[in-house]
Formats: C-alpha cells, structure tokens, sequence
C-alpha cells in the first residue's frame, strides 16, 4: 500500500459567534489529512483542527477510526499535533515518516492526502517552484512557505508532501485564481515546532513589533545617516510592549537581523541562497530567545539584543480555541475589535466600519491603547433608549479615563458608583445609573438568553 502513514483526519469543529459572543455557532464538520511521525503522534495543519471538539482519525483503506486529540498547537504557522485516545495501539503498524530537509527549486514533490470527492489516498506530484516568505491565511502571519505546481483542494490540507520519501512539508493552502498552484510549511518551520513541543516551549512565533520602511531612496538614506556601501530598513512605528519597545527608535535603521545584512528592499539572503523579507528568521524563533540587531542611530553604528516576544497587533488577528471576551452593561455590548469581528461583515474588508479598518491595518498599541473596545450593539430595554444608534463604535473614554484593553474598561467601568459616562470616539454619549444598570442587568440576561454578563 502506498503511503500507509497518511491518514485522514475527521473534525467536529464549532466555533464562536462574534455577532452574540455569549454563545457558539451550530457545529460543523470537515476532513483533512495528516502524516504518522516518531512518537505515535500525526502531524497536520492547524487549521484542520482549530475549535475543534471531537476528532477521529482513520488509515487508508481500513474502516474503523480512532479518537484522537490536539497534543499541541501552533496557529501562527499552521501546524498541530494529534495523539489516539482510543484504541491503544492503533498505529502500532504504521511505521512513522521522516522529516526531510530543505527541497531545493525544481526538486519533484508528491502531494498525499485526502481531498474532497473520494474516499482513498490521492497523490498529486509537482516540482518546487519559489521558496520565500508568504502569507499563512490561517493566521494572517507571513512566514517561510515552498510554493509546488500540485494540486493542494480541501481535504488535502495538513498532509504531507513528500520528496525522496521523505516528508518534505505540510500542505497548507492553494493561492486562488490560479491552478494547481499550493503552498506547504517547510522543514525548518515543522522542526522548529516540534523541536519547541518537545522542549515545553510558547507554541507561538516571536514577531520583532514594529513597522518599517524600505529605504530604496538615495536622498533618504543620507538623511537618516546610511553611508555608502551601507543597507538596511528604517522604523517608523514601535509597538507598546513589543520585543524592540525601550531598544529601538522611530528612525533608527536596521541593518543587521541575527547577523544577516538587510538590503534596501527589506530583504536578506536566507540560507546562502533565497532572498526573502528580512523577518523570515523569526520563523524558527521562539518566544523569549534572544535576538541581536545591528542598527544605525543618527549615523552611529550600535548593536542591540531584544528578547523576542509575541505578536500582539493592536488588533488581534484570527483567533482559535477560544472565546471572545465581551461585556454586557446595561444591555450595551462590549468587545475588544478583533479580525473575527471584522469578519462578521461580508467581504469586511470593504465593508466594516473605516474606523475599523483603519485601526487594523495602521494601528498601532500604545500605552494609552493596547485593544480597541467597541461597542457593537444595543439589547434594547428602558435603560438604553436613545443609544440604539451607538452601535459599531470604538469606546474613547469611561467617566473621562481612556479605554486601555477591555480588561482595564471593564475594572473602571464595574468600580463606578453613581453615574457612568461612556463617550465614543464619534463623539457619541452614554449616561447611565450604576444602580439602575445593575437591577437592570438580571432582566436583560434572561430576556436576551445570556447566561452571564461577562467573559472578562
């Protein structure tokens, strides 16, 4: 039989309502496929199994299938690893496959998995054809991918691609408006994931936490004090809490990433052989390593090390395995602004609010501001008339003190005794009575069928 290691993967998934964030969505069902490797454990995408709450897993061309369960997880690069629950010793036959190293352009690969509209094992065969940073959809990351010209369709994600018999990569995404055209976590990622289950470590990939520009302008470049024969990238926005905040400044320049040179294009030879985006080295980087920067301040060459920390955007990308965190006051609706939520409108990224948009893709955390809390809707009772036209709304202050996180909204907001006033950054205006909010509350709950007034 070829490729008995493969196996496919059944989820019961069942995720948040961003809309009613008190509750979940009806569940749902999908397949993927997934790879035996040492240790009886399967290698799959992340994405197989994110929100899932029940999954079995099945070999080739047997019928019977086992439960099985997220050992651990890594969302940012779309990687997770299952264990059987039940039977013991189901995949006592299977002899587990090995992790390749690196393909090389025009190496032959073969895509094995499970796609939709069939039953048995399918085996697409491509050839490697760029190897560079790409967008993970799954976790809005950009990351090392290998692009191969096979056919990668639902069900086939989360297998294995193989080369020379050995796994080479793990499925993950199909670009769209092309064919046949897919992507794949390479070796150095799969490593560096399961390197870091093994050691206990953050199953999350460190992000630098700042914003920067090319500097591909000669005139720029002197302004800044580049000198010739010198490259690099300059900073234009820091994150509050960040891995550089307190080392870097705003228009300090970059020119050394852990001892790689960046070029003006903000890239660097990855590997003595792929130029790629300069952040490509974070990917095998774990949360709380430290990193060192060769950087310029005012014509003056300077080394620093940070120690690297997660990626916290002002607006939190795609989240998994968790439920929002909202607050009911008064039958008002408060959530911290998140991608889910933008995803609550169809095609969001043309149709949320500007505000919205404007905080996800420019935004940036602050000591004043390390979420935006909105206010996303009005359950209508005699407490709240006249705010209905409120909803959609980033929250500004509470009795005049910014709105830190919702963590911080939420501690002033239950702290106050008598009145409570909530402006909006539109310049709308909320009154209301602690008191009248609080025998308000049990009504409100029971009419709208929320079992509590908070997640935070």
């Amino acid at each position: 039989m070829a490729y008995p290691e493969v196996v496919r993967v059944f989820a019961t998934t069942q995720e948040p309502d961003y809309d009613s964030p008190w509750q979940t969505k009806s569940p749902s069902s999908s397949t993927g496929s997934g790879v035996v490797i040492a240790g009886n454990a399967i290698l799959t995408g992340a994405h197989v199994v994110a929100d899932a709450t029940f999954l079995q897993v099945q070999k080739p061309s047997m019928p019977d299938k086992a439960i099985a369960r997220v050992r651990a997880v890594c969302h940012d690069s779309d990687l997770a690893l299952l264990e059987i629950v039940e039977p013991a010793g189901f995949l006592d036959d299977v002899t587990p496959a090995e992790i390749g190293e690196m393909p090389r352009l025009r190496d032959e690969v073969a895509v094995v998995g499970y796609p939709v509209g069939g039953e048995e094992i399918s085996i697409t065969e491509g050839v490697v054809s760029r190897i560079e940073v790409q967008r993970y959809s799954h976790s809005q990351r950009h990351l090392l991918a290998v692009t191969v010209d096979a056919a990668i369709n639902a069900g086939n994600s989360g297998g294995p691609v193989f080369g020379a018999g050995k796994v080479v990569g793990i499925a993950f995404q199909k670009l769209t408006g092309v064919d046949n055209i897919g992507e794949m976590v390479p070796p150095p990622i799969i490593r560096a994931f399961l390197e870091g289950v093994a050691a206990g470590k953050r199953p999350e990939i460190p992000a630098l936490g700042i914003l920067t520009q090319n500097l591909e302008n000669a005139f720029l470049r002197r302004q800044l004090g580049v000198h010739d024969g010198v490259s690099g990238i300059a900073v234009v926005q820091i994150d509050h809490g960040g891995s550089v905040h307190g080392s870097l400044e705003v228009r300090d320049v970059i020119t050394h990433v852990d001892g790689l040179p960046i070029a003006n294009n903000g890239t660097v030879t990855w590997n003595g052989k792929h130029r790629t985006r300069y952040d490509v080295v974070l990917g095998t980087r774990f949360v709380g390593d430290v990193m060192k920067l060769g950087i310029l301040r005012g014509g003056r060459p300077m080394e620093v090390a940070v120690t690297l920390q997660p990626w916290r955007p002002l607006v939190p990308r795609s989240r998994y395995d968790q439920a929002p965190r909202y607050m009911v006051y008064g039958g008002l609706v408060f959530q911290t602004l998140t991608r889910d939520f933008l995803g609550t409108w169809d095609k969001w990224w043309n149709k949320a609010p500007k505000e919205f948009l404007n905080y996800y893709y420019l935004g940036s955390r602050s000591a004043d501001r390390e979420e935006v809390v909105i206010l996303t809707q009005i359950l209508a009772d005699e407490i709240n008339i006249g705010y209905a036209h409120l909803y959609n709304e980033a929250v500004a202050t509470v009795n005049g003190a910014p709105a830190r996180n919702l963590a911080d909204f939420v501690a002033r907001l239950t702290s106050i005794k008598g009145l409570v006033e909530i402006t909006t950054t539109s310049g709308g205006l909320v009154m209301l009575d602690s008191e009248e909010v609080a025998r308000a509350t049990p009504r409100i709950l029971e009419r709208y069928r929320i079992p509590r007034d908070r997640s935070v």
